[in-house]
């Protein structure tokens, strides 16, 4: 079976295919109206992937601009920015400690299951590439700007939990100022079947197993939102 880091590589597609069927009920986008006004701003999205977030935000903000460090993943954001018919986005290619952009040239940032890569990836360094990210942060975002963070609390829980390769990773949020909150993001597939298959490509047997027993066409899921206003 593919690793995840794999699948950012080589499966854009099916990756689309199961991201869809996440936050059925739209909870993504009232924790952010309730963090922060999206009217006219200028947003970065960070580890875009095939633009879960970007594509979510898009009609409610004055520009877009998503990055990825997975051209794969930016080919399936293309196509549905292209087939959305909007016109206030751009995708690159760009690693979250070096963006190609100005210095205060951003209202908000947003970062989708994506920033805990650096500590996962990193393990010997995990706390220097996270602080470098935050330098870019404060580089890039214009004063009383935002940051808000999605990330895992556990897919197939119906209540949140701090996952084993996210420990250091959660009290350093805490640290360096971050608020959060909590937030119930459900997959909703067709059918069973394809709630086991997509299950069992992404997050693994064991999930995938758990689908099929208790035969989840619902898939719950507790998703972390942690944000902080980057003063001036």
């Amino acid at each position: 079976m593919p690793t995840q880091e794999e699948i950012y590589k080589t499966e854009g597609d099916k990756y689309e295919a199961l991201i869809a069927r996440e936050d059925y009920q739209g909870n993504i986008m009232r924790a952010l109206h309730e963090i922060t006004s999206l009217e006219n701003r200028v947003v970065y999205d960070l580890g875009a992937g095939t633009g879960r977030l970007a594509c979510l935000l898009a009609p409610h903000v004055s520009s877009v601009h998503a990055f990825d460090i997975s051209e794969e993943m930016l080919r399936v954001c293309r196509e549905k920015f292209v087939a959305s018919g909007s016109t206030n986005w751009q995708v690159d290619v760009a690693d979250h400690r070096q963006l190609p952009v100005e210095d205060t040239s951003a209202d908000l940032v947003v970062s989708g299951w994506s920033l805990s890569y650096l500590a996962v990836w990193n393990p010997g360094s995990a706390r220097e590439e996270l602080e470098k990210w935050l330098g870019e942060m404060k580089r890039v975002l214009r004063p009383n700007s935002y940051i808000v963070l999605f990330e895992s609390l556990g897919t197939g829980n119906e209540s949140p939990i701090q996952l084993e390769h996210l420990k250091d990773f959660y009290p350093w949020l805490d640290e360096v100022g971050f608020q959060h909150n909590w937030i119930r993001t459900d997959y909703k597939f067709d059918s069973l079947d394809e709630a086991e298959f997509l299950s069992r490509f992404f997050f693994g047997d064991e999930l995938g197993n758990k689908v099929k027993e208790n035969k989840w066409v619902i898939l719950p899921e507790c998703t972390g939102v942690w944000w902080r206003e980057m003063k001036g």
